[in-house]
């Protein structure tokens, strides 16, 4: 019996995290499209009616078959950080795949966490729920100062209560809209939390933040679905830009939007994983092609390719989507240094080239006599 339990408690906990969409009756008047009389909804997806039990009964009694991500996780790359580097303010932006969808972003002294969730589990309860298939690389006490936390939206694999509780007041919170009660009843103060309509933007100092849309669906529980939003996030800091895509199926509308309003960005954090199988993930997850499609609707420079290889979510491969992105390079759909992977823990230095230009003209008439 109590092996029984702990496979019913598994069930629910993936059906929360991976469930499908379910969009709201459009309503008449002034307010956004995406808002409804109970929460949100997206804007471009026709509504899909499956209760918790679709994820269930496919996975376990159903013909799909799921990969064994436990036996398959010696091969997610793993890289030592260098925590000197973390430490000291970077030059030129320092981008830290911390694994799943949890970045650290550093620049002009600013330092971001995207998403974080450095716990065991992603889950309510610390003995079931996706399991940390790889090694944190880094330990809480060995980050630098956190500045700003970015929030997608409140899956337990992308909102982590151990490790708010961790970073508690320290950071300023910027969240989607309706979550910042919940930071407030984990005891953060409610001054330290900024909340988001889409295209709703603030200033910090060099950072400008601007929440953006995406398509994607927001629960912890069986009765708050769609009662909070979710966003992918532009942040401008100084001359250094970047898109953060959270979590997102895609359409052809929203992230050709984003660029006509916003403009290219130097780099992107776009999600490639967690997508099979296709009939069950496509509206909520990109796969690996979409994403690349998607790199180039939000006019992205450079993409890394994230949410893979952390926590098993989903049926293909472990390492299917960064394999998929290598011969995505292979048969040149996609440059290899246009859209590529990082191992767990490494580090990207992105370069600037219209500010390294300017440097070197300045340098140039320095030297001159």
């Amino acid at each position: 019996m109590p092996q029984r339990v702990s496979l019913i408690s598994m069930m629910f906990l993936s059906s929360w995290l991976l469930g499908a969409c379910k969009s709201s009756e459009a309503i008449e008047g002034a307010r956004p499209a995406h808002h409804t009389d109970t929460g949100f909804k997206n804007r471009y997806l026709e509504a899909i009616e499956k209760s918790p039990f679709a994820f269930v009964r496919m996975k376990y009694f159903g013909g799909e078959k799921f990969a064994d991500h436990a036996a398959e996780a010696h091969l997610v790359p793993v890289s030592d950080p260098e925590l000197e580097q973390l430490l000291a303010p970077p030059e030129r932006p320092l981008i830290t795949w911390l694994g799943h969808s949890t970045f650290l972003i550093q620049y002009q002294g600013i330092n971001i966490l995207t998403d974080p969730i450095l716990s065991q589990r992603a889950s309510p309860v610390s003995f079931a729920g996706p399991k940390r298939l790889v090694q944190l690389p880094i330990q809480m006490q060995h980050l630098p100062e956190i500045h700003f936390v970015i929030i997608s939206h409140n899956h337990y694999d992308h909102l982590d209560q151990e490790t708010v509780a961790m970073l508690g007041n320290t950071p300023k919170y910027l969240v989607p809209l309706r979550l910042k009660q919940w930071f407030i009843d984990e005891g953060i103060d409610p001054a330290q939390v900024e909340e988001f309509d889409w295209w709703d933007e603030l200033r910090f100092g060099a950072l400008r933040a601007t929440a953006t849309p995406c398509q994607h669906w927001s629960a912890r529980g069986l009765f708050d679905r769609n009662k909070t939003l979710w966003a992918a996030w532009r942040l401008d800091i100084d001359d250094f830009s970047l898109w953060f895509g959270g979590d997102t199926g895609y359409n052809e509308v929203e992230f050709k939007e984003i660029k006509q309003r916003l403009g290219p960005v130097d780099l992107a954090l776009i999600p490639i994983g967690a997508y099979a199988p296709r009939w069950f993930m496509k509206a909520q997850h990109v796969n690996p092609d979409e994403a690349i499609q998607l790199h180039r609707d939000i006019g992205a420079r450079q993409s890394i390719g994230m949410h893979w290889g952390t926590f098993e979510l989903s049926a293909e491969p472990i390492m299917e989507p960064a394999q998929r992105i290598r011969q995505a390079q292979q048969d040149g759909s996609v440059g290899a240094d246009e859209f590529f992977t990082l191992p767990v823990g490494a580090s990207y230095r992105v370069d600037l080239p219209a500010r390294d230009a300017s440097l070197r003209m300045a340098e140039a008439k320095a030297e001159q006599p």
